[in-house]
């Protein structure tokens, strides 16, 4: 059914209204199995770039004073799985092996790319960046982005099973854990992170974010990496709850030799330029569309 609906409106174009009426659904339904029929990948909307990846990751390095970048053609919504490959890349190229401590990130981007698959390094730690969550939804699992990541990396998982936020005196508690402890210190030993940036909240939908009331309420954040605000200029966007957060601090992923940005939407182009100006970002890893999107921020005549 959902390929019958896709080929009646996207090859012969069909109005979703017409196309209720001859198979005696509900337009909405029609809508959904469009949508879902993208998810899937039975449809595939292709936009053609206008500008080489190569060319825009250059500018793009340039004017953020970038250490790594990797760009790839525009990909359609709900496929950043397509960034793998140039993720892949960035690692390879930086060396990273036997030894080196890799901190992954929660988020749909670190979800995606994990799925579709990281590179073989051989002998790395990897590590969660924060505690997590009680949500079942499958983008803030993080351990088990952990797990599949180092599978995938020939390395070795360590897992962080306390919450990302709690009382002073539970996350006190926790932190006194060895168990805990021996996991959050190679925090300070980062190599590497692989992190997404998370959307103002004003623009993401609640459940793709689980924030608290204060969360919600910063208003001038122009994104977040792992619940660590900031505004557009980099400057710290502080809420009530980041001091009794575990994870890993602003300071120690911007002392990592690469802490890497994956992201693909041009609605993240001001959050990845903050994250970069706040120093926990150094690389970024996207598509042509966000990336031009950037350069027009940051270069507004060019618009």
């Amino acid at each position: 059914m959902l390929h019958m609906v896709a080929k009646l409106h996207y090859v012969e174009e069909m109005a979703q209204v017409d196309i209720a009426r001859r198979l005696k659904l509900s337009t909405a339904t029609v809508s959904r199995m469009l949508q879902k029929a993208r998810s899937l990948g039975i449809v595939k909307i292709e936009v053609m770039d206008l500008v080489a990846p190569n060319e825009v990751a250059e500018e793009l390095a340039e004017l953020l004073g970038l250490k790594g970048v990797a760009v790839a053609e525009t990909v359609s919504p709900g496929m950043v799985g397509a960034l793998a490959a140039p993720l892949a890349d960035l690692l390879k190229e930086a060396g990273f092996a036997s030894g080196s401590v890799v901190g992954i990130g929660w988020g749909r981007a670190i979800r995606e790319v994990i799925s579709a698959g990281l590179p073989r390094l051989g002998g790395v730690t990897v590590v969660p960046l924060n505690g997590g969550l009680q949500q079942s939804a499958a983008h803030f699992q993080i351990n088990e982005f952990v797990r599949q990541a180092a599978e995938q990396m020939g390395g070795e998982p360590r897992f962080l099973h306390a919450p990302y936020v709690s009382s002073p005196e539970l996350r006190a508690a926790f932190l006194a854990d060895s168990g805990v402890n021996d996991t959050v210190s190679l925090w300070d030993k980062l190599d590497c992170a692989i992190v997404g940036v998370g959307l103002p909240h004003p623009i993401n939908p609640p459940e793709a974010s689980a924030a608290t009331a204060s969360e919600k309420a910063l208003t001038e954040a122009v994104g977040d990496v792992i619940r660590h605000y900031f505004d557009h200029d980099g400057k710290t966007v502080s809420w009530e709850g980041e001091e009794r957060m575990i994870a890993a601090s602003r300071e120690q992923l911007g002392r990592a030799r690469l802490s890497i940005a994956v992201a693909a939407s041009p609605e993240k182009a001001a959050g990845l330029i903050g994250a970069v100006r706040s120093g926990m970002v150094n690389a970024i890893v996207t598509d042509t569309a966000t990336a031009q999107a950037i350069i027009s921020m940051l270069m507004p005549s060019r618009g």
